[in-house]
């Protein structure tokens, strides 16, 4: 194992000015492509090993000059014992400045980006895809070399906020892709022959099969980051090149979001307010995957959530402990389904019901027959617009009348990224970009847009901020539902009523300087 990874990774911590027969002798390139041993000591001599294993654990970071300086910084001066053994290791002109919180945080960020590993990619017969038997893939797995690679690439991912970590084999490369802010990016490219040992590790942190390569399996790491309680969703897919492995990053943290928070209009948020703290009814949040729908329910369940009622919820997966909710995870393997899980609550004398989402007849009819006896129910579907969800009811076979007296309001909604706080600049809005936005040039005066910077990755975009569409019910909307009418009767017919579409929210939010002209093109194209 020792070969796997570069002096970045595997070397143990030596003085980068020692020097001595033996050092001369065995003079190990670092990472920048200097050499220790009879060189003068070189500040610029930085590696992943000392940064991860010496500096970054003592709050400890390079400034961005550190090459020219040889300046540390870190938010209180560390002890004298800690002082001598790094410039014991680094340099004895080594100095430490004390700076900031966030100027520390930020250079953590930039130095765990700049040290990003490198792979030797010499020997061909290192990490072949057979192994003689799983405890010789265990063992792989258990190298420190591949325990610091994949930790690594973890906080690479969580540096950028990002929801999902993708490891993706190729033909000649392993991809580490993040989703971040909905879009998918690369952050490593490794050689192929590391997969393996990836794959296995994550795989034990999973507590999965690792010897299992044929069959997909779903696990889930629990990781911690400093503060920070992480809950990682595994899952595992055979491909022709090796198993694809995908982490769902869920931060218990992340709840503590309020409605407003959520970047609801406020004319939205005053209906909707209104609408969830009716005595009974149901609710419906629609949207693809990924679009906030979960977020926007736990929002939804903190703001109504108080003693005086009692809150449960079935979902699949539970993504967030809520305090004083009783939550239920779905498994349809041991017969826990969403049905089945609803049976069984409304004995649990229930004020509010949330279901994780609607997926078939027997669940859709269990959560219309609770909102008619008394109960507040909230779920989700997966429909492009708020009036498509009641075609998606009646293709379940729920019959219009009970659709039309159940439902309170539908809600759907979409995420588009923000631009940049840090790196916008004011410029007019061109003719191609009304052209594909299809409105008249002089609507929209000035837009915004990130030119890209440091906190944003150079992208220009840092958040998202959501758009929404209300469609609450009208005497004239159930009529409309009750009769069999489609979504467009029903789409028409709220508009008139008021009703701001996902569309004309997301030009709002793009004449409020919030997003871009591509990001709501992307977003609104098909709806």
């Amino acid at each position: 194992m020792s070969e796997i990874v570069n002096q970045a990774t595997e070397t143990e911590l030596t003085p980068v000015g020692a020097v001595d027969g033996t050092a001369e002798a065995t003079a190990e390139k670092t990472e920048t492509g200097t050499e220790t041993g009879t060189e003068a000591s070189d500040p610029s001599a930085m590696t992943l090993s000392v940064f991860g294993q010496l500096l970054e654990p003592e709050g400890i970071v390079p400034a961005q000059d550190f090459a020219e300086s040889g300046r540390l910084i870190c938010e209180q001066t560390p002890s004298i014992e800690l002082r001598a053994k790094i410039r014991f290791i680094l340099n004895e002109e080594i100095q430490f400045d004390v700076g900031a919180g966030d100027d520390v945080r930020r250079l953590m960020r930039h130095w765990r980006a700049e040290l990003s590993p490198q792979i030797e990619n010499t020997d061909e017969d290192l990490f072949v895809s057979g192994f003689a038997d799983d405890e010789a893939l265990a063992d792989l797995a258990s190298e420190a070399p591949i325990i610091r690679l994949v930790n690594h690439l973890f906080a690479r991912a969580l540096d950028l906020d990002a929801s999902d970590i993708h490891f993706e084999p190729n033909e000649n490369y392993l991809d580490i892709r993040c989703r971040v802010d909905g879009i998918m990016t690369r952050i490593e490219r490794l050689p192929i022959k590391i997969h393996t040992a990836v794959a296995s590790r994550l795989k034990l942190m999973a507590k999965l099969d690792i010897g299992e390569k044929r069959l997909p399996q779903d696990g889930r790491i629990d990781y911690k980051v400093g503060s920070k309680q992480l809950d990682m969703r595994v899952s595992t897919l055979p491909g022709v090149h090796g198993e694809s492995v995908v982490l769902r990053i869920l931060d218990r943290s992340d709840t503590a979001v309020s409605l407003k928070q959520l970047g609801m209009p406020e004319k939205i948020l005053e209906q909707y307010q209104g609408i969830i703290n009716q005595p009974h009814g149901m609710v419906l949040i629609t949207g693809p995957t990924g679009s906030g729908k979960t977020t926007t329910l736990y929002a939804t369940l903190e703001k109504i959530n108080r003693e005086a009622q009692k809150i449960i919820t079935v979902e699949d997966p539970v993504e967030y402990q809520l305090d004083g909710i009783t939550q239920i995870q779905a498994n349809a393997s041991i017969g826990l389904s969403f049905a089945q899980g609803l049976r069984s609550i409304v004995r649990q004398d229930p004020d509010v019901l949330m279901i994780g989402e609607i997926r078939d007849h027997e669940t859709a009819e269990i959560a219309i027959e609770s909102a008619l006896t008394g109960h507040l129910v909230f779920s989700t579907l997966h429909t492009n617009d708020a009036a498509g969800a009641v075609t998606r009811l009646q293709d379940m076979g729920v019959q219009g009348y009970l659709i039309s007296s159940s439902l309170l309001a539908i809600q759907a909604q979409r995420l588009v990224r923000r631009v940049c706080t840090d790196c916008s600049e004011v410029r007019p809005l061109s003719t191609d970009e009304a052209a594909a936005l299809e409105i008249d040039i002089d609507s929209i005066a000035e837009i915004r847009r990130g030119s890209g910077c440091e906190r944003c990755g150079q992208t220009g975009y840092r958040g998202r901020v959501g758009l929404y569409e209300l469609l609450i019910m009208s005497d004239a909307i159930r009529h409309h539902i009750a009769t069999g009418a489609d979504a467009n009767i029903i789409r028409d017919e709220a508009i008139r009523e008021g009703m701001k579409t996902l569309r004309q929210d997301a030009l709002e939010k793009l004449a409020d300087g919030m997003t871009t002209p591509e990001e709501v093109v992307r977003v609104t194209r098909a709806i």
